[in-house]
């Protein structure tokens, strides 16, 4: 019998972090400097530090570093949120964009992000 080892790509929690990062990379590229320059550039580094900081705990060996990093994700999960609550405030992103955000990172947390 082959023995299968856990793949970073197997966790739906990385996954979805990962392609909604790209998903929000795109928008915040099409925003003019003073908004990608403030509230672009923290948007796209809190999504890009969920699916980081997955990864970086799963290379972990240590349980409790492990931990470490998937409650950092947690965190950024919560900091994309309130971004894309201001984007939407903001007139920033429509109202499609801002619920498949919104249904994206609420799917993460149910997963245990």
């Amino acid at each position: 019998m082959e023995k299968k080892f856990l793949n970073l790509k197997d966790i739906d929690c990385y996954v979805l972090s990962y392609r909604l990062s790209n998903y929000i990379w795109e928008i915040v590229t099409k925003w003019d400097y003073f908004t990608k320059n403030s509230i672009g550039s923290q948007f796209a580094r809190a999504m890009d530090s969920i699916s980081a900081n997955i990864a970086e705990g799963f290379d972990r060996y240590n349980k409790k570093d492990k931990i470490k990093f998937y409650r950092y994700s947690i965190g950024s999960l919560y900091e994309c949120l309130d971004w894309n609550q201001k984007s939407m405030k903001r007139k920033l992103i429509i109202q499609d964009e801002y619920n498949f955000i919104f249904e994206n990172l609420g799917l993460m947390d149910i997963l245990g992000v």
